[in-house]
């Protein structure tokens, strides 16, 4: 299929245009920044760029993985996430009814499924790990990064509902290369591989995953599913998360502690949140390749991470000071 795919020049969409190119897709790329992969420079916020690429490319599906992201917080002011995340959606949408699509993929974020209390977990008084599936709720999104992207979640769904529209929502784990902004220990490397446990997963995983959508979604109607590494926890362990969850491990992975210790990394003593990816598997027949294991036997074997890390990763749109 000749398929648009807007946030072409991002982290993810560098990975998930060759993809899709080796899957035998014309993949159009818009994107705010130029990039090899992006044909189009522009903002899905600009309804009449849509429809003009729609008309001219002769786009016959739509995976939008164009946003902008919690990081921006600090350097957009609210109204460019309402005009990007949420018009911008609502752009592609529209243009997608009107030239008859069948089916359209949502990038979204399980961000907006972390309310205060779930991001203050034990310190906050929760007696158990939060345990996240696609059935969780009541959804309160702290910043209006989770704001915008829940409201465009909504006009998947009512669009979906409306115009008979397959669509996928992929809420997404953790994939991003640079450091956490807002937690520094442990730091780097040792701290996104402890979220393999419970809330990350890579980026070939996470493009992987939107080529499953696109090719299973058919049929299935509107559904959201979250990405995420398999967990090696049960959901009835979620208490013992909450107080030992090097116990936990151990149980798990017996060596995983000795291996940590030689690199001089450290396992979390809790665990406040399991993201539950099982629907993905469960309806798109999608399941990550990278998990914990496979960090524990990287690191055990002394080769290459399996994940990226690059504390001086910027993104491309930054330069360019336009809005995605």
């Amino acid at each position: 299929m000749r398929i648009l795919l807007t946030g072409s020049s991002g982290w993810l969409g560098r990975f998930l245009a060759p993809k899709l190119q080796a899957h035998g897709h014309a993949v159009i790329g818009l994107d705010v920044a130029p990039a090899t992969q992006t044909d189009i420079v522009g903002t899905v916020a600009d309804a009449h760029l849509v429809d003009r690429v729609f008309r001219e490319q002769g786009i016959e599906a739509v995976i939008h993985a164009g946003a902008l992201h919690k990081p921006d917080i600090v350097r957009y002011p609210a109204q460019a996430f309402v005009d990007v995340n949420v018009a911008g959606t609502l752009n592609l949408l529209e243009a997608a009814t009107r030239a008859g699509h069948e089916r359209f993929v949502f990038t979204s974020t399980t961000s907006l499924m972390i309310s205060d209390q779930v991001r203050a977990g034990k310190s906050g008084g929760a007696a158990e790990a939060f345990w996240l599936d696609e059935d969780f709720g009541p959804l309160k999104p702290r910043n209006i990064y989770g704001v915008t992207k829940l409201s465009a979640e909504h006009l998947c769904r009512l669009y979906s509902k409306l115009h008979g529209m397959d669509v996928a929502i992929l809420r997404t784990g953790r994939f991003f290369p640079e450091d956490d902004d807002t937690l520094e220990k442990p730091s780097g490397p040792n701290l996104k591989a402890n979220e393999f446990l419970n809330r990350r997963l890579t980026v070939e995983d996470a493009a992987d995953a939107h080529i499953a959508a696109l090719e299973n979604i058919a049929g299935l109607g509107c559904e959201t599913f979250i990405l995420s590494a398999p967990p090696p926890f049960e959901r009835a362990e979620c208490t013992k998360l909450a107080g030992d969850a090097r116990a936990v491990i151990a149980g798990k992975y017996p060596q995983a502690e000795e291996i940590y210790r030689k690199r001089g990394w450290v396992l979390p003593d809790i665990i406040e949140r399991v993201y539950d990816p099982g629907k993905a598997e469960r309806l798109l027949g999608f399941r990550c390749k990278t998990d914990f294991a496979a960090i524990l036997s990287a690191l055990e074997q002394g080769g290459e991470l399996p994940f990226h890390h690059d504390p001086a990763y910027v993104s491309p749109k930054e330069p360019s000071g336009v809005p995605c």
